[in-house]
């Protein structure tokens, strides 16, 4: 009987220990200064990079095809500048990448398209990082920036790229009347976030809801919203054309938590040469990674992309 039982202690006993270490280190959103203290220290401990790469978001995986992680992050960046229409941007064509990391798009958006881009991120980390990894030459340059708060004038930029960060904003309205307010009459904005189903027409469950709470709490995030929601949002700026185009991209993205953990795997040596608090920290991340893609798989939360004009 104790051999039958024994796994299932053993699992109630790591639940345990996840649960403490969550309790301990919950990374709750106070204000804006949490998120840039929570990123200074991912980006310091260097553990993200060594298992991400240089692109902190989800990677891009076509129907029916295997790719590499970080060679699906790669991609991402060109279908959604596609799918945007910066493409059709010429070179040398100003861009505010918002919420930057340590530029990993911003040196596509230069290098691969000759885009003049400014990336700006609210943790000074992430910048000196995205300097030290910006080649001499590369029209890429970065600040450290309040997307709530730009210190931009108005119409100051040809597109506005932001990839993952508007969900680490408490205002939404003012971070769309922040992007809108710097990009030209006519400009290009490319925006893809991390968005709840709609909560007001789809109630969440119990379940669900401690779900959101750990999601929220963990990763410094305020709120999530739906994608139709924030559309709306994006509609009624008085610096939007109206013209604002969604898409749930889940079934594109999805396989990037499964990935994000097996790369782990794959690359042993970059959490082992960052010492045994590496092990710890990459262990610690585990249970939020899988709950995001249960709540992705499950449509709770949904992975929106937008695009529209100035």
């Amino acid at each position: 009987m104790f051999e039958l039982l024994f796994p299932f202690f053993l699992l109630v006993l790591l639940f345990l220990l996840l649960s403490i270490i969550w309790r301990i280190k919950a990374r709750k959103y106070i204000s804006s200064n949490t998120v840039a203290t929570a990123y200074d220290a991912w980006t310091q401990d260097k553990l993200l990079e060594r298992l991400w790469g240089e692109h902190i978001h989800l990677g891009f995986y076509p129907p029916g095809r295997n790719i590499d992680f970080r060679k699906a992050k790669v991609k991402f960046v060109h279908e959604l500048v596609k799918w945007s229409g910066l493409d059709k941007l010429p070179k040398g064509s100003r861009i505010l990448d918002v919420g930057c990391g340590i530029g990993g798009s911003s040196r596509i958006l230069a290098g691969y398209y000759g885009f003049n881009v400014t990336g700006i991120t609210i943790s000074p980390a992430q910048v000196k990082r995205a300097r030290e990894l910006t080649p001499n030459g590369l029209n890429c340059h970065f600040q450290v920036m309040d997307a709530l708060d730009l210190k931009f004038a108005d119409g100051s930029f040809d597109a506005v790229w932001s990839v993952e960060a508007g969900a680490h904003m408490n205002d939404k309205t003012r971070f769309a009347d922040e992007i809108l307010r710097t990009l030209r009459p006519n400009g290009y904005l490319a925006l893809a976030d991390w968005n709840s189903r709609d909560l007001e027409v789809y109630p969440p469950s119990f379940f669900e809801k401690l779900v959101l709470k750990q999601l929220l709490e963990q990763w410094v995030h305020p709120n999530f919203i739906s994608i139709n929601e924030f559309g709306n949002i994006l509609r009624s700026n008085k610096n939007s054309s109206g013209r604002v185009i969604t898409e749930n991209w889940n079934s594109y993205t999805n396989p990037s938590w499964y990935d994000s953990i097996i790369e782990g795997i794959r690359r042993p040596f970059a959490i082992f040469s960052l010492g045994p608090f590496a092990i710890l920290k990459s262990i610690r991340e585990v249970p939020t990674i899988l709950l995001m893609n249960w709540a992705f798989r499950k449509g709770l939360m949904e992975f929106g992309v937008y695009k529209c004009r100035g």
